[in-house]
């Protein structure tokens, strides 16, 4: 899966010597990751420029006198560059040399030790799995342990990955990102300082088939189950009342497969819900549900109280970029945030006729993640790769 850097923003620190230097903050899919050095960032380049044999990006150079105000936000703007262009580099990512600088960098900014800890992983029924961790242990370390306490055979590891998610006062639930194995989940969640953030285990595939793999184990099957029914509940998956009451039926006589044998023919099985947001289509600022999944983009858009929906195939976008706008006050909104974000995407509406299309959520990034793991699995499906046979590697740096 891609990852989307950003630096918005430095910090001033002192060092034991007392000398004043800059910190620059590195957020990774829309969250705060972790404070690095210019000199730290310096020393991954000449690692990575001496392990592999790639072309990098240009690093910016070093000064020798004190930085200005302008300087200093002109290398805070080149490092952002930098990063996200070897963020973006596929033998950097299969090295694992970045991800194992991310994980040291994340444990470095708040305070460097690795404790032993105890971590709550949640299903999305609320059932919680208890396992002992290191802030040290990236999310595959962490997942390991959580099938292990399930028994999960290993063959099925890769169908399920670790999520952070949001649950408000009124038992709402925001998807914020999935947890990748350039951080310590314990660590993220920790210091998110979000109430009501988790960890949570789910599918970690878009291909609904995949499903008949996992359905030959009564673990899997369980895990399957309990993320359909939660979804089903929270009206994620909107069913029709004759068929909500066959799936009440069969919940209760805990007929797992059965009620996942009629589940995933709903419309929507299979999709991420997004928050209500706004797009500019059919016209704009109007107020849309976004769903993402089965190869497609869907649009509910709400109107004087009619749902009428838009369905994007993924195959028929020719690009997408995130746009980073400051906040005017058209809305209203509430949020304290001073910036907003935008999914924009170009899409093939007819013959020969190209539209952007623009989505403003703050889930935006996390849109985009989706949409791009989407590609990712049909073209690895395209090559005959087996998901079972796709590796993890974190490199200690």
């Amino acid at each position: 899966m891609k990852m989307h850097f950003s630096i918005p923003d430095t910090q001033e620190f002192i060092d034991a010597s007392g000398n004043a230097y800059i910190g620059y903050n590195i957020h990774i899919n829309g969250l705060f990751h972790c404070t690095v050095r210019y000199k730290q960032l310096y020393s991954l380049h000449e690692q990575l420029a001496k392990d592999l044999d790639i072309f990098l990006p240009s690093f910016p150079p070093k000064r020798f006198f004190p930085l200005t105000t302008n300087q200093q936000e002109e290398r805070r703007l080149a490092l952002e560059k930098y990063i996200q262009a070897i963020g973006q580099n596929p033998e950097i990512n299969k090295s694992g040399m970045l991800n194992g600088f991310l994980l040291n960098a994340q444990q470095e900014t708040i305070g460097g030790q690795c404790n032993n800890e105890v971590m709550d992983i949640f299903l999305m029924n609320g059932c919680k799995i208890t396992i002992n961790v290191t802030t040290g242990d990236h999310s595959d370390n962490v997942l390991k342990k959580v099938y292990k306490h399930i028994r999960l055979p290993e063959q099925y590891y890769s169908y399920f990955a670790l999520f952070i998610l949001v649950q408000d006062e009124a038992n709402g639930i925001r998807l914020l990102r999935k947890l990748q194995d350039f951080e310590s989940p314990f660590i993220t969640n920790k210091h998110l300082h979000i109430i009501g953030s988790k960890v949570m285990l789910g599918k970690n595939y878009w291909d609904i088939g995949y499903d008949l793999t996992l359905m030959t184990n009564a673990v899997a099957v369980n895990l399957l189950y309990v993320q359909a029914v939660a979804e089903v509940e929270r009206e994620w998956i909107p069913v029709p009342d004759e068929l909500k009451e066959q799936l009440i039926v069969l919940q209760k006589e805990e007929k797992k497969k059965e009620y996942l044998d009629i589940v995933r023919t709903a419309k929507y099985y299979g999709f991420i819900q997004f928050a209500p947001c706004f797009c500019d289509y059919p016209q704009p600022d109007s107020k849309v549900l976004v769903a993402i999944g089965r190869n497609q983009l869907n649009l509910r858009i709400l109107s004087d109280g009619v749902t009428r929906e838009e369905v994007f195939d993924v195959s028929r976008m020719r690009c997408w970029r995130i746009t980073t706008l400051q906040n005017g006050p058209e809305r209203g909104s509430e949020e304290s945030d001073d910036f907003s974000l935008e999914l924009s995407f170009e899409y093939l509406i007819a013959k020969n006729q190209l539209q952007w299309i623009t989505i403003t959520s703050e889930q935006a990034i996390l849109m985009s993640v989706c949409l791009q793991a989407m590609i990712d699995e049909l073209l690895l499906k395209n090559v005959g790769s087996d998901k079972t046979r796709v590796s993890k590697k974190v490199t200690n740096y």
